[in-house]
């Protein structure tokens, strides 16, 4: 079995956010993995921000995902 490389296409301490970008990605079939770096040592323990990871072949596409729900409204809440 031939192992994938994952690459981190969107990060966040927001978990909504999170959720919104795996769910956009998942539409357009682009299996997406959570990579939390809570469990790590950090330098804030609180601080748990959370990888959205994807394999490389699938980087450019959901890049282009990613970047179209940027701009809407629903994901910028300081567009009010």
């Amino acid at each position: 079995m031939e192992r994938e490389t994952r690459v981190a296409v969107f990060e966040s301490e927001n978990p909504s956010e999170i959720q919104l970008v795996k769910s956009k990605l998942e539409a357009q079939k682009i299996t997406s993995f959570l990579n939390d770096n809570y469990m790590s040592f950090t330098t804030t323990p609180t601080a748990n921000t959370v990888k959205v990871m994807v394999n490389l072949t699938d980087e450019k596409k959901a890049f282009a995902v990613i970047d179209k729900m940027l701009k809407e409204t629903e994901f910028n809440p300081s567009t009010n």
